[in-house]
């Protein structure tokens, strides 16, 4: 008898040793980001052979395979490089290095003419930021959400006072002039991106000044871009020393909970939600997205800053269920993980030019503009510990004011693992870029 079981049991263990199947389900498990290594091997081959034979569909599905393709292959890069991994090189290499790829034409053609106009069309972009801020929002506690939205506009006020002082002193100290320093250096870079920043920023100096339009728009742009990459690489850099000194941060939060009184009776935890409500956070999402939409068009504020306000006052008033927030909470997660890459490549390729970033890499320049990034999330860390806030979690969130616009926000969090930030994160990049923009116009157009 001891013999029969002893004899089934080796039989057992040579079956899970052996190659089929178990063998190859440890293949299927090695992935490149999220894609299965056989998976991926497949995409690579058969984008090769479709980019071989002279024709790329443009349908929704092959644009979803090449970006997921080429966004964790850049991502997968950048989580390699010695040190510069700690602090948000993925991020900086899936946005970037196609971006240099795209104008050296290293890029196929064809895929490249395909992943511009379906990013173009498709707009997706805002569908992510949608689904980040809805989820977000959605699944974070109330009482959190309250105060730190309270909050948040002190360490935001101060860090761009600041920020507008040291960026105008270092440049004037380095030869740049007061003027140019700050309404081509600094306020760019505050301005909230490049759509809501720099266009009607470039068009104001050109209506107020006297100037041509797109000569400024050239001039201002290369500050908003190393900007991004400024706060990308300081947020990454914060992120690590938040590892090391864990009570700097919240991991995403802002406020410490023993700070948030907490009300069981409404707060109660919902259960794992299931397909139907998970599908229903999605339409939701959406839908406040659209209300956005017709927000901007009926009262001119940006899209997301409208949909913003809407999810906040659904989540404060408690108008959705704690399943559905559940379900919300759902679409967050699959976002962040499996669109953020793919997302971040078609924001390098078809969003970013590379020429113009490396027109403005010039020792003074660079300076400057590190300088007005570093003051705005230092002063952002120094008034949030002083408000009970996370420090560095502040910081990022000041960082985002120095952003990209929506996709400085995407690469920035990513870069330091805090997409649960993006509320907070599109307060400082949409309503601090109105802001900034609208003063800076308003005074230059009583002083000329």
């Amino acid at each position: 008898m001891q013999q029969t079981r002893d004899l089934a049991s080796s039989q057992a263990e040579t079956e899970r040793t052996s190659f089929w199947p178990f063998g190859w389900w440890a293949i299927v498990e090695i992935r490149v980001g999220i894609i299965p290594l056989p998976i991926y091997l497949l995409l690579l081959a058969l984008v090769a052979g479709f980019v071989i034979t002279g024709k790329v569909p443009g349908e929704i599905s092959m644009a979803i395979a090449v970006l997921v393709l080429c966004g964790f292959t850049c991502a997968e890069l950048g989580k390699r490089l010695p040190f510069f991994n700690k602090i948000g090189s993925a991020a900086i290499v899936a946005t970037f290095l196609p971006s240099f790829l795209a104008f050296h034409h290293l890029l196929p053609e064809k895929l490249l003419g395909m992943v511009t106009n379906f990013t173009q069309v498709s707009n997706f972009m805002y569908l992510f930021i949608a689904s980040i801020i809805v989820g977000s929002i959605f699944s974070m506690d109330r009482q959190v959400l309250i105060r730190g939205f309270a909050k948040i506009f002190f360490p935001l006020a101060a860090g761009s006072i600041v920020a507008g002082i040291v960026g105008t002193t270092v440049g004037t100290l380095l030869g740049l002039g007061t003027k140019h320093t700050l309404l081509y250096i600094v306020i760019p870079i505050m301005a909230g991106g490049v759509g809501e920043g720099a266009i009607p920023l470039s068009v104001g100096y050109s209506e107020i000044l006297n100037i041509p339009q797109g000569p400024v728009f050239a001039e201002v742009l290369p500050a908003v871009m190393i900007g991004s990459l400024c706060a990308i690489l300081f947020s990454g850099l914060l992120s690590w020393i938040g590892e090391k000194r864990p009570h700097l941060t919240g991991r995403g939060t802002l406020q410490p909970a023993q700070d948030i009184p907490k009300t069981p009776r409404f707060e109660a935890a919902p259960t794992t939600p299931d397909v139907n409500t998970v599908a229903a956070a999605a339409i939701t999402a959406i839908s406040l997205y659209l209300v956005g939409l017709l927000g901007h068009r009926v009262l001119g504020l940006p899209a997301p800053v409208a949909m913003l306000f809407v999810a906040v006052f659904i989540k404060v008033t408690r108008l959705v269920s704690p399943n559905l927030e559940g379900g919300a909470k759902i679409v967050y997660q699959f976002f962040s993980t499996a669109v953020t890459y793919p997302l971040l490549f078609a924001i390098g390729t078809a969003m970013t030019p590379w020429d113009k970033l490396m027109a403005a890499i010039n020792v003074a320049n660079v300076v400057t503009i590190a300088c007005t990034v570093a003051a705005l999330m230092s002063t952002g860390y120094v008034v949030g510990k002083w408000l009970k806030m996370y420090p560095i979690d502040t910081a990022i969130v000041n960082a985002c004011h120095s952003g990209q616009g929506g996709t400085g926000d995407v690469a920035i969090l990513t870069a330091c693992n805090r997409m649960s930030l993006m509320p907070f994160a599109q307060i400082a990049t949409r309503i601090g870029g109105a802001i900034t923009v609208t003063i800076t116009l308003l005074i230059l157009s009583r002083l000329s």
